[in-house]
């Protein structure tokens, strides 16, 4: 949020927009990231299930998945999530859903060929641990935010391009016979700000994701009481990207 003042405020002293037009660009922005969030947090299940063509997993042919999300949930106190089948040969798993009474859990067929039993349990705690945390909800937060940044600084580069920016400054120097220096360095200043916030507001979501992640870590072995399960897990994942790294 603090971020989102300072671009705002960038923004409105280099088109000296003013505090009213300030505040207009704002909830502009705002507006428009909430609304993009808003869909994408009812929706970010369907969407991401639909992306990678996950299929619901058959009762009978997973049983095991069945039975070790089962025992999880219970231990847990969540209800059980909708499991989906990912037909991919790479290890991976991912949670979604707003909250754990409309959540989803995918597997892909490669997970399930290359974790033993506890391995499996141990992966599957950790996304389970991302639906217990609503650590969604956070994302959808976090994401709304970097949105309202990116949509400021995009709108402030395209009106620099236009000659908006460059236009109102000549206009001044015409009238005022010059620019004061220390204009000039807030000028510059507030122009950095607005090209560099959206790396900015990124590299905070990326740190906010890396602590969900350890947090589903630290959940998942509460969940399990087993933490060489996790951590061999991870040992073998680790592994395979290796292998599969140029």
């Amino acid at each position: 949020m603090v971020l989102v003042i300072v671009v705002a405020e960038a923004f409105s002293f280099a088109f000296r927009l003013g505090s009213a037009g300030a505040a207009v660009v704002l909830v502009f922005a705002l507006l428009f990231a909430g609304t993009a969030s808003f869909i994408s947090y009812w929706n970010s299940d369907k969407v991401a299930l639909a992306m990678t063509h996950a299929h619901p997993a058959d009762p009978q042919t997973y049983a095991r998945l069945y039975n070790l999300v089962e025992g999880l949930c219970i231990a847990s106190g969540l209800p059980q999530p909708k499991l989906y089948i990912v037909d991919d040969p790479a290890p991976n798993a991912f949670a979604t859903g707003r909250d754990p009474k409309h959540s989803s859990l995918a597997v892909t067929s490669g997970l399930l060929e290359k974790m033993n039993r506890v391995e499996l349990e141990g992966v599957l705690a950790h996304e389970l641990s991302h639906v217990k945390n609503y650590d969604i909800r956070i994302s959808s937060i976090a994401v709304c935010l970097v949105g309202v940044v990116a949509a400021l600084s995009d709108f402030g580069l395209r009106m620099f391009v236009f000659g908006g920016l460059m236009g109102g400054r000549g206009r001044d120097r015409n009238q005022g016979g010059g620019q004061d220096p220390t204009q000039l360095i807030l000028f510059v200043l507030a122009i950095i700000v607005i090209v560099l916030a959206p790396l900015m507001a990124t590299i905070m979501q990326f740190a906010v994701s890396r602590r969900r992640e350890s947090l589903a870590d630290v959940s998942a072995v509460e969940m399990t009481r087993y933490p060489p399960g996790l951590i061999s897990a991870l040992e073998k994942l680790r592994d395979v990207r290796s292998s599969s790294a140029p």
